[in-house]
């Protein structure tokens, strides 16, 4: 099978197209002929060298954590899933590829009106924001401070927590404030300046915090709230130190059937700013690399 992946750790240039075996469905597990990837930082974090806990460490490498496709094969045991079956999942490499074999509860249905694009990013974004705003717990009344807003985490956690009834100021460039409203999140924009504009936009206080963007902006947001109401999607480092909290939780595929759900009654947008082919992974990782954009980067697989 076709696929991209990368023989040393380094910058983009290092993801490269390769022939690699094609996979074999074992018990309990589904293969699916792969349409749709997404590309995120935690697949730029695998290429630059960290080895996620259980991972073998042989090379070439294949990254890729989640995907969309048709189920073509199925291994003993399965029974919920058939050939022929179209599917969105996740896995913890290996999207890159024309063939990936995942285990069968890491798939569930795709909408039939959601596009393969859409789908092939739709899981990793949807799923943190999920996982992360209900382990802040905003509810009803609740006023959010989003930072990367308008990224594909931060269009999901807009989104979903003024579907339970947030108010939402959600930080991003000034291009893409428009964006940012017609999803129903007040805009700010970063830089200096942000703690005073946060405060003027929420005079009641910010009740808790989603960092997607970290430094500056994770800086401001302590001194809104206390750590323990902030969870930091990318400052690891700095988490423990200052007493802010990282993403728990595992996916799962009765939450992303939800909310694919949601996307099917046009009740979570999930935006597709650009799709590159598989040979072009590397040009992919270069755009994710570069921050700020709005919506997701994905590999369509033909």
């Amino acid at each position: 099978m076709k696929a991209a992946a990368f023989s040393e750790f380094g910058g983009p240039e290092v993801l490269k197209a390769m022939d690699l075996p094609t996979p074999e469905a074992g018990e309990g597990q589904v293969r699916v002929r792969v349409r749709a990837a997404g590309v995120q930082p935690y697949d730029v974090a695998i290429r630059q060298g960290w080895v996620p806990p259980g991972v073998p460490e042989e090379l070439p490498r294949v990254p890729g954590n989640e995907f969309a496709g048709v189920v073509d094969q199925v291994g003993s045991g399965v029974t919920a899933v058939s050939p022929g079956d179209e599917v969105l999942g996740f896995n913890l490499l290996n999207s890159y590829a024309e063939y990936v074999v995942v285990p069968e509860e890491n798939v569930t249905a795709k909408p039939a009106t959601m596009p393969w694009e859409v789908a092939g990013g739709f899981t990793a974004g949807t799923q943190t924001a999920h996982i992360a705003l209900r382990q802040l717990g905003v509810g009803e009344g609740d006023t959010v401070l989003v930072h990367a807003a308008a990224g594909s985490v931060g269009t999901a956690a807009v989104q979903l927590a003024r579907l339970w009834g947030a108010t939402v100021i959600g930080t991003a460039r000034e291009e893409n404030h428009d964006y940012l409203r017609s999803l129903g999140a007040i805009p700010v924009t970063y830089g200096e300046g942000l703690l005073e504009r946060v405060r003027a936009l929420a005079p009641g206080g910010v009740d808790m915090v989603l960092d997607g963007a970290g430094g500056d902006a994770l800086d401001v947001s302590l001194r809104l709230v206390k750590g323990d109401r902030i969870i930091t999607l990318v400052d690891h480092a700095r988490a423990e130190e200052l007493g802010v909290q990282l993403v728990r939780g595992v996916r799962l595929a009765s939450r992303l059937a939800e909310l694919a759900d949601l996307h099917a009654k046009g009740e979570l947008v999930f935006h597709v700013r650009r799709t590159y082919p598989l040979d072009r992974a590397a040009d992919a990782h270069r755009e994710v690399e570069a921050g700020h954009g709005r919506g997701k980067v994905v590999l369509v697989v033909d």
